[in-house]
């Protein structure tokens, strides 16, 4: 048999209608009698070499839906059962490959998923630090920044075979308790910050070179849907565990970062959880998924089950009495694909049988499909396309890797200095290096990860600064026995400055595993203050971990000049690390997250309210609402300068014109009057301007992050302070920068009440800006 050159002289789209019907049929004849080979398993749809690119599903001169239309119109129910699941059928007759929809790009192109893979050309690709340690940066431009690069080295691999377009990330859910295992994977436990995380990152994956929204570069998918933060605690599993939520927690904390995922960032994907919320498996919930996400945020892509959850809810949760019905009722809730096998393996018996309309599985594949061709996936030869110039050259590039260690160096904090830091080089002729993460690599860069460029631990980027003496203290960071410990200290005793690097890694935290205790695991509290004592010259204290720590004793340790927290930093952690303790880089990161003492582990973790209740002792969640001791708050962090804020311009009164009759008016006394629905105002587009200078007043040049809060009048048990915006900018030492914030009083002056109901409180509003404050009064006028 011979392959013959396809039917390019025949445009069926341009020439009469009689043409093209006369050329489909030599060409099924020219199938029929041999003379044209479909290949069992194409490299690539609509390849024209196959000869079956004439379709109208492969045209590019067609709306993205009339092409999907077209192709599932084509489709037998069989062949379209197989496009519901991760691992995509092929359909050799309409010359499609089989598609692995399961990629991740946490941050960088991993090999977690099985659509993307390492090997030959493309042996690792950029690691960026873990999520939790990039948002501590509180650079937008940054975070958006690292979802170029992925998205590029996404696309080289994808050129040659070795991965996908569509990944399953971010993880945008609120990192709402410090014993979480994937609290490292997220942007912490601010719904602002998490949402802005979101969209940039989201962006930087997704957005083509001309920024057409009909085209995607990657397709992104914010997870987990929602109020997902349990994973195994206590013997409460992910699987089984029913998250009982309030509208307000729903509204307020929860939902907020998924709805700027596909209102801001135009995300293509969403993926539902494992848990229930409030007695209804979130993959199940119609309200959740075709009511909010599809409807109320209007998403343009498709709605993807985590792994196996359509399995979990029939098999474990319980929630139907059949697979079929599993089946119904997950599509029927907006479901358009599940990552597993299930629906594959049920959904023809649930059509069949009437449960299931087959059309609400078109309506799914139009989701999925258009997302593809968006992609240009349905476009030919990706070689030929945009992006098609990308490949192994262009992963791991000089550029790629100077970005991740600029990312972990902007994002590491600095909690504590007595002066000591940064550590002089021409004075130190030894440095003891010690702990378990000291000559850390794959700890550095987290869960989800892929495999780096390159690493540069701990111990390798100190070496470069000073002739280092290096002991483990403890063999791992469980560090159960103390018999190296002797030898930590004597190494201490003998240098002119010590530098301990511990804290977690993924044995302590993880994926399926949640922590019981913030304390030092083991004897590394023993171990740290051993050393410290023994030390001749300053001692510097690094945490690596995900979550926090209640590090009080070393905080008020005299001993211990300075504390770095460095998350899990990365392909170049160790580089950054020593960048900063030895002053090249004036480190400028805040805490993402709120550090809780030990006794919070009195809170039950599955409590999932987020504000505090006096009379069950609970002391609630997160800066927003927690009432109880700190070790380190929310937004924490210093500088090897110092900073001077300077309130420029912010209103005192800002009047909010009503819409149509209502009982409020300016002066009224009524109860009802205490706030008012947004709905019923005309704020939209009400701005409130505040201009600050930041001077810069101490001894180095440095980066600052301005935070913006208010504290609402307490109505509705609104947050007692909550974020309306952050910058991050640079200052030369003795220089003054402005900055502007333009706060959108209907959206970031708002609270929530019980109800779910957004309300503007009338009243003051105290805002705080740096060490300053200021009050602005929000009237009524009719």
């Amino acid at each position: 048999m011979k392959r013959i050159k396809p039917l390019g002289s025949v445009d069926p789209f341009s020439s009469s209608v009689m043409e093209y019907l006369v050329a489909m049929l030599v060409f099924i004849g020219l199938v029929l009698n041999g003379a044209v080979v479909v290949d069992s398993a194409p490299l690539f749809p609509c390849d024209p070499s196959s000869g079956l690119s004439l379709f109208p599903f492969c045209s590019t001169s067609l709306p993205v839906g009339q092409r999907a239309q077209d192709l599932i119109g084509r489709l037998t129910l069989t062949e379209k059962v197989g496009q519901l699941v991760n691992a995509a059928s092929a359909i050799p007759r309409l010359g499609i490959p089989a598609y692995n929809w399961w990629s991740e790009a946490l941050h960088g192109v991993s090999n977690v998923g099985p659509g993307t893979r390492f090997g030959g050309s493309v042996p690792g690709a950029t690691s960026f630090p873990q999520v939790i340690l990039t948002a501590a940066s509180f650079n937008t431009t940054l975070w958006e920044a690292i979802g170029r690069v992925v998205s590029t080295e996404a696309r080289a691999m994808y050129n040659v075979g070795l991965a996908g377009l569509t990944y399953w990330s971010p993880n945008v859910n609120i990192f709402r308790d410090p014993r979480w295992g994937r609290g490292q994977e997220t942007p912490g436990e601010d719904p602002v910050v998490a949402s802005k995380y979101a969209s940039h990152y989201v962006r930087g994956l997704q957005e083509t070179d001309g920024a057409d929204p009909n085209r995607l570069k990657v397709a992104a998918c914010c997870k987990h849907y929602t109020a997902y933060d349990v994973d195994n605690w206590n013997g409460v599993q992910r699987y089984t565990f029913d998250a009982q939520v309030t509208k307000q927690d729903l509204e307020d904390t929860f939902n907020p970062p998924f709805k700027s995922c596909v209102s801001d960032g135009k995300v293509a994907s969403v993926m539902c959880s494992y848990n229930k919320v409030n007695g209804i498996p979130t993959c199940a919930d119609k309200n959740l998924l075709s009511g909010t996400v599809r409807g109320d945020w209007n998403l343009n892509g498709y709605i993807v089950s985590d792994c196996d959850s359509v399995d979990v809810l029939y098999n474990q949760q319980h929630y139907t009495a059949s697979p079929e019905d599993a089946v119904a009722d997950t599509i029927k809730a907006g479901l358009d694909l599940d990552c597993g096998s299930f629906l594959g393996d049920h959904t023809e018996a649930a059509v069949k049988a009437g449960k299931v309309d087959e059309s609400l599985v078109d309506k799914a594949l139009v989701n999925t499909f258009t997302t593809l061709m968006r992609l240009g996936w349905f476009d030919g030869d990706p070689t030929k396309q945009p992006y098609g110039n990308l490949g192994p050259k262009d992963v791991c590039t000089a550029e790629h890797q100077e970005l991740a260690l600029d990312a972990a160096r902007q994002g590491i904090v600095l909690l504590k200095n007595k002066g000591a830091l940064p550590l002089a080089a021409n004075k130190i002729k030894s440095l003891a290096v010690i702990g378990p993460n000291a000559n850390g690599t794959r700890v550095m860069i987290g869960n989800y990860e892929g495999i780096p460029c390159k690493y540069t631990s701990p111990l390798d980027g100190l070496s470069k600064y000073a002739q280092t003496q290096f002991t483990p203290g403890c063999s791992n960071v469980a560090c159960t026995g103390n018999d190296l410990l002797a030898g930590a200290v004597n190494t201490a005793k003998a240098a002119d400055a010590t530098v301990l690097i511990v804290g977690g890694d993924l044995s302590l935290e993880a994926e399926g595993l949640d922590r019981t205790s913030l304390l030092m695991p083991g004897y590394q509290q023993q171990l740290v203050s051993q050393v410290a004592s023994a030390s001749k010259g300053p001692v510097v204290l690094v945490i690596m971990s995900g979550g926090p720590f209640d590090i009080t004793f070393a905080k008020d340790d005299d001993k211990i000049a300075g504390i770095l927290w460095v998350g899990y930093p990365g392909q170049a952690g160790g580089a950054a690390i020593a960048d900063v303790i030895f002053g090249q880089y004036n480190p400028g990161g805040r805490l993402p997250v709120t550090w809780y003492p030990q006794e919070f582990v009195k809170v039950a973790m599955t409590d999932m309210n987020m504000r505090p209740d006096a009379s069950k002792g609970y002391p609630g969640r997160t800066y927003r609402f927690y009432e109880g001791k700190t070790v380190y708050m929310f937004g924490d962090g210093l500088s090897y300068t110092n900073f001077k804020h300077t309130l420029v311009q912010a209103p005192k009164l800002l009047t909010l014109p009503m819409g149509g009759k209502h009982a409020c008016f300016h002066g009224s006394s009524n109860s009802s009057c205490k706030a008012v629905r947004i709905t019923h105002t005309k704020c939209q587009n009400l701005l409130m301007e505040v201009h600050v200078d930041v001077k810069n007043v101490g001894p180095r040049d440095g980066s600052h992050v301005l935070f913006l809060f208010s504290t609402p009048p307490y109505k509705y048990n609104a947050p007692k302070k909550q974020l309306l915006g952050f910058r991050k900018i640079h200052v030369p030492t003795g220089v003054k920068r402005r900055v502007h914030f333009n706060v959108d009083v209907c959206k970031e002056l708002s609270v929530v009440d019980k109800n779910g109901t957004r309300k503007l409180p009338v009243g003051s509003h105290l805002l705080h800006i740096g060490d300053l404050q200021h009050s602005v009064d929000l009237k009524i006028t009719s």
